[in-house]
């Protein structure tokens, strides 16, 4: 399947290397209007500046055009800041007119979480991929071409001399131009491109990292993600990463319930379920991190140092507790430090003269910081069993000097982990200004230089073994499918979902499913005690929170209680799940749902990850209940209770 076409991509180019942009909504007051036009005014003797707006002559010094049809251009990005309902006339207009591609400011829409606004949102993605004129957006704060210093965007904050080879793609533009943009500046990191894709009409973090792989500023990828519209499509980008040897590194929120929920309140994103994308991240290379510095730290490390030959890591500093902490945390991230071999060791030994200890992690006390420390560094890091030099202190300019010639005149990586003030005037900007990659807590550097080790170990594992394809379909399993399709919602029971795995021979635990206690009663005995109890429904995400699952019933009196404990609990848990009464009491009746509650109960949602690549119909992993549907049948399901050893 072919994701990325080259007009595609010729309209990102023009969205991120503008010869002109025109701001509809230009204002004169620092708002949003206001904020883009001056950030687009930077960049006037490299970019044509248009700010659009009938209710001004003039705004910021230019002139201000009534609309985008009096343009004496047709520009290669058109910033869009108007009401959301105004939105799609001006793209539409804006296509007319011959305009490359758009940024869509405004707000509003599917993150309202209005189906009206949703159905406005789609329209806009439509119109974008049927007229080739592609948009980021709606509900973002723009992008920024930091290498050729050109900022689209409303952010207030921008920065020049930013300039290196990280490309940052957020869902979130507060947080690309907020944290990220500072955390950057503060640590003298550099960017190529700053993008924010906000709600994802149309282009979607995907569709801008392919066209980083094509940028050859750009050698590594992060991004701030709180979902992905299209598996298959990150799975491709994914690969061709890997065959790029560009490595991407990701925030991926929605490890708890709560992250998730923020997630679809923001940008209406979708979250899946977490352990999934663990798993397709291991799978794929990808490097999950956990936050602000971690990313922008661990995506710097990969940008300015080499493929380690091999895995050892040497660490040098001044003090024996910092050197001893600094080990203590590689090794709790797997990472080797091996012994010094014995002309590192007796070199070192002839140099500190009985002072400090010729190791690895090295205390070389106060020598940290004289003449002699190039050559202990170059000791360490000839040794061939080092694949990396840490060097762990807080040294004035002489120092820093040192550690950037022994990494200028070697073909290993050299990290420095900075214990000394942040806002050090001495020593820290050196290394800062010439790209060392710089870590300030030792968990951080050992976390960074793993995930380092684990990239480059994954990648040529793969490039040489390729990435495993799934076998086709059967025809029993396409039949499972389109059994579990014809059910009519977006989730399945436990019972459904494993029948659905089951084509693809994927076991599970003997179990029986019981409409009533003594149904139950029934099928425990055929089971053999224990057994174990729950509801079996489409609509209960989350069995253990909603108190229907029982463990260890040893006879049939514990099985009745147990049964009406766990009916009585799932109509607690959702006041949308009514059951007919007699279910719930202990009596005989199945637990139903009544057809006038099934006809006022709201949509299914749509699943939170689509396509064939993961969580789609194709995926036997997917099986997990991820929102709440209708209520249909709730009945219980059974399972032999074995203990684990």
């Amino acid at each position: 399947m072919q994701f990325w076409t080259e007009p595609q991509m010729a309209s990102i180019h023009k969205m991120l290397n503008p010869r002109s942009i025109a701001i509809v909504g230009a204002t004169p007051r620092m708002q949003y209007g206001g904020r883009f036009l001056a950030a687009a005014l930077n960049a006037k003797d490299r970019v044509r500046v248009y700010a659009v707006n009938p209710r001004y002559d003039e705004i910021m010094g230019l002139k201000s055009y009534p609309s985008v049809t009096d343009l004496p251009e047709a520009p290669d990005v058109v910033a869009i800041v108007v009401r959301w309902d105004q939105v799609l006339d001006v793209l539409q207009e804006s296509y007319r007119k011959g305009a490359g591609s758009a940024i869509v400011i405004s707000a509003g829409f599917a993150e309202r979480g209005v189906d009206e606004r949703s159905d406005l949102q789609r329209e806009l993605g439509e119109f974008a991929r049927a007229s080739g004129m592609r948009i980021s957006g709606p509900n973002c704060l723009g992008l920024a071409n930091v290498k050729h210093d050109i900022w689209a965007t409303s952010s207030s904050r921008g920065a020049s001399g930013l300039t290196g080879p990280i490309g940052l793609v957020c869902q979130s533009g507060a947080t690309a131009f907020g944290p990220f943009l500072v955390r950057a500046v503060e640590n003298g990191i550099g960017f190529s491109y700053i993008i924010s894709t906000g709600n994802e009409a149309d282009l979607d973090f995907t569709d801008f990292a392919r066209y980083l792989l094509d940028d050859p500023d750009t050698r590594v990828i992060a991004g701030f993600v709180e979902g992905f519209k299209r598996a298959d499509k990150f799975l491709e980008v994914a690969k061709l990463a890997a065959e790029r040897g560009k490595p991407i590194v990701l925030i991926k929120i929605g490890r708890s319930e709560l992250g998730a929920r923020a997630a679809r309140s923001h940008t209406a994103a979708l979250t899946g379920a977490d352990a999934r994308y663990d798993a397709i991240f291991a799978q794929y290379g990808v490097i999950r991190v956990q936050d602000y510095d971690e990313l922008i730290e661990v995506a710097h490390l990969l940008a300015h140092t080499p493929k380690p030959g091999v895995p050892g890591i040497a660490v040098v500093s001044h003090s024996g507790g910092i050197s001893s902490l600094t080990a203590d945390m590689c090794g709790q991230a797997g990472l080797d430090l091996p012994p010094l071999g014995d002309e590192a060791r007796d070199g070192i030994n002839g140099i500190l003269k009985g002072f400090g200890w010729a190791a690895n992690p090295a205390d070389v006390t106060n020598l940290a910081n004289s003449e002699s420390f190039p050559q202990i560094m170059e000791h360490m890091i000839n040794d061939p069993r080092m694949g990396t030099l840490v060097v762990a202190s807080a040294g004035a300019d002489a120092q820093a000097q040192q550690v950037i010639s022994q990494r200028d005149h070697s073909d290993k990586g050299v990290v420095f982990l900075w214990t000394g003030s942040r806002d050090a005037e001495s020593g820290l900007p050196q290394l800062k200004h010439a790209r060392i990659p710089i870590f300030y807590t030792p968990d951080k550097l050992a976390r960074g230089l793993q995930s380092r080790l684990a990239y480059h170990t994954w990648r040529e594992r793969h490039l040489a073994d390729g990435f495993a394809a799934a076998p086709p379909r059967t025809a029993a399993q396409d039949a499972a499918i389109a059994q579990a399709l014809g059910l009519g919602r977006a989730t399945l029971s436990e019972s459904e979902s494993k029948q659905l795995l089951a084509a693809w021979d994927v076991a599970s635990a003997r179990e029986h499913r019981a409409n009533s206690a003594e149904d139950a009663v029934s099928a425990a005995a055929q089971l053999g005690f224990p057994v174990a109890l729950k509801v079996d429904s489409p609509d209960i995400l989350h069995k253990t929170e909603a108190g229907v699952v029982r463990l260890n019933l040893a006879d049939a009196a514990q099985v009745r209680t147990a049964y009406a404990e766990i009916l009585a609990n799932a109509k607690a848990y959702s006041k949308a799940l009514p059951l007919d009464g007699e279910g719930l009491g202990g009596g005989d009746a199945a637990a139903t749902l009544t057809t006038e509650q099934a006809e006022r109960a709201p949509p299914p949602r749509p699943s939170p990850i689509e396509g064939e690549g993961v969580g789609g119909p194709a995926s036997p992993s997917a099986s997990a209940i991820v929102t709440c549907t209708p209520s249909r049948l709730v009945s219980t399901s059974l399972f032999q209770n074995r203990r684990r050893r």
